[in-house]
């Protein structure tokens, strides 16, 4: 029976020319990095509060701006414990407005952006969704078969919040299921309304319950990792901490 030769090792190949000199690596820094937070929750649940505190922590006292598709829910906190923002209001949801409107954000040198919520971009009229249908009507559904869960705008969206040059706040209403727990039904929230797996975008996720807990469900800052905070003050137990960490020099090493 024949065998295969042994394996080769070659040497790495030199860079010719400069030419591979774009993806030269250098030391890993946080520096110039911007919060990027997505609250979830039910109805009632403290998402629009706890996302105001939680920008105004992040703007350090700064005016900051809210992005508003709830009829003016966060205006009512308006001046609330000192806080102050912009609001703009949208009653159409088309993604391709929300980019727009975060580039007006930027330019205006807001330091923190709070989506107020990112749902309807997802499910409201002219959201993501609702795009899909459109283009399905009239283009014919098999050219948009796949884009359900990941449109092209939807994407870009996605890009356009992960880009602001600032802190971004997005909550994100729950869907709801009602369950019995010891023979009484409860409504409990679900994984949030927007695309599946959404959360996984920020570089923290946090669910709220009905009785004002915050749960963190993913982070990429180690002081929040698995927290779980009754009655948050957002300012102080989040947004604090995040500062913080992002702020924080990487731990000098002694090379070997």
């Amino acid at each position: 029976m024949s065998q295969l030769p042994p394996p080769t090792r070659t040497a790495p190949r030199a860079a010719q020319n400069g030419a591979d000199q774009q993806f030269a690596f250098k030391p890993a820094s946080k520096a110039g990095r911007k919060a990027r937070l997505s609250i979830q929750g039910m109805s009632g649940s403290g998402k629009t509060w706890t996302g105001l505190s939680i920008a105004h922590g992040l703007s350090e006292g700064r005016k900051f701006a809210v992005i508003d598709t709830e009829k003016g829910a966060a205006s009512l906190y308006a001046g609330h414990h000192g806080i102050q923002f912009d609001s703009c209001a949208m009653d159409r949801y088309d993604p391709r407005d929300l980019i727009k409107v975060l580039d007006s954000a930027a330019q205006a040198g807001y330091p923190t952006v709070f989506v107020d919520s990112l749902s309807h971009f997802w499910k409201g009229t002219d959201g993501t969704l609702d795009q899909v249908e459109k283009a399905k009507a009239k283009y014919g559904g098999n050219k948009f078969a796949g884009w359900k869960d990941g449109t092209p705008i939807q994407n870009d969206m996605v890009a356009a919040i992960l880009e602001y040059p600032g802190h971004v706040v997005c909550s994100m209403r729950s869907y709801t299921e009602w369950v019995l727990e010891n023979g009484k039904p409860q409504r409990v929230g679900m994984r949030p309304e927007q695309r599946k797996g959404i959360e996984y975008e920020f570089d923290l996720a946090v669910a709220m319950d009905l009785d004002n807990r915050l749960e963190v469900l993913k982070s990429r800052c180690p002081s929040l990792h698995r927290a779980v905070i009754d009655r948050p003050n957002g300012a102080r137990d989040i947004a604090a901490p995040l500062l913080a960490w992002l702020a924080a020099e990487p731990e000098p090493t002694t090379e070997q």
